[in-house]
């Protein structure tokens, strides 16, 4: 699984596409540098990117964990898989990112998106719900205690 580190500053063009951070690319195995799946996070108000292979590693996990043919899991799947599209790097490093999908996050064209890195994933946001969502945190190091405070770590276990 792919770490993503950093959050960067991007504009989305006129026609909806969003350049890729040169950093990301870099951070990415080379097998998995051009196609990636969008969609709505499940928590906020933003979008997520997984690399393909980060994509099929989540699938693999849905289909440990669910059935098909029971009904609270075919609404969880019905709902996971709305809003999603396969997206593809074009020759400079942009994506475009349908316009529904766009709306479900507050992005509008021509305006400036934040591509945070996370674990296995990059989560695009609207600078300005980025923004609130910070500040929202609170105290980062309570959280951080409250999260992994408890834990022994013993590393290779």
């Amino acid at each position: 699984m792919t770490i993503f580190i950093g959050d960067y500053t991007c504009k989305v063009d006129a026609k909806g596409r969003v350049m890729l951070p040169s950093a990301f690319k870099r951070q990415m195995p080379a097998a998995a540098q051009d196609k990636f799946v969008v969609k709505k996070d499940i928590y906020e108000k933003c979008l997520v990117l997984y690399p393909m292979d980060e994509w099929e590693r989540q699938n693999q996990l849905i289909q440990q964990n669910i059935n098909p043919y029971n009904k609270e899991h075919s609404k969880f799947l019905r709902e996971y898989y709305k809003d999603t599209a396969e997206v593809e790097l074009d020759s400079n490093n942009r994506f475009l990112i349908p316009a529904r999908l766009l709306n479900l996050a507050n992005v509008d064209k021509e305006q400036e998106v934040i591509l945070a890195g996370q674990l296995g994933k990059i989560e695009i946001w609207s600078k300005d719900l980025y923004d609130k969502a910070s500040e929202e945190v609170g105290d980062f190091g309570e959280l951080a205690n409250k999260i992994l405070g408890g834990k022994i770590n013993k590393p290779n276990e």
